[in-house]
């Protein structure tokens, strides 16, 4: 079952309660979105570590109601 854009938010958002997110549906069908999640919280982080607090706020959702999602993090400038 497809994941609607305001769920994906609502899980980002609850676990990293600063970020300001940006999602787009890639493909039409709700299952593959670009995301682009700014917050305070990445701040000295790698790419990589911000990428893996973005996938755990999503409580396992990848691969089953999310099948792809192309994210671009970071910190405020």
């Amino acid at each position: 079952m497809p994941m609607a854009p305001a769920d994906i938010e609502t899980l980002i958002k609850q676990a990293i309660p600063d970020a300001e997110i940006e999602i787009r549906d890639l493909a039409g069908d709700g299952d593959h979105y670009a995301a682009t999640v700014i917050s305070q919280a990445f701040a000295g982080k790698t790419r990589v570590q911000q990428h893996q607090m973005v996938y755990a706020a999503l409580k396992g959702n990848m691969g089953d109601a999310l099948h792809a999602l192309a994210l671009t993090t970071g910190a405020p400038k």
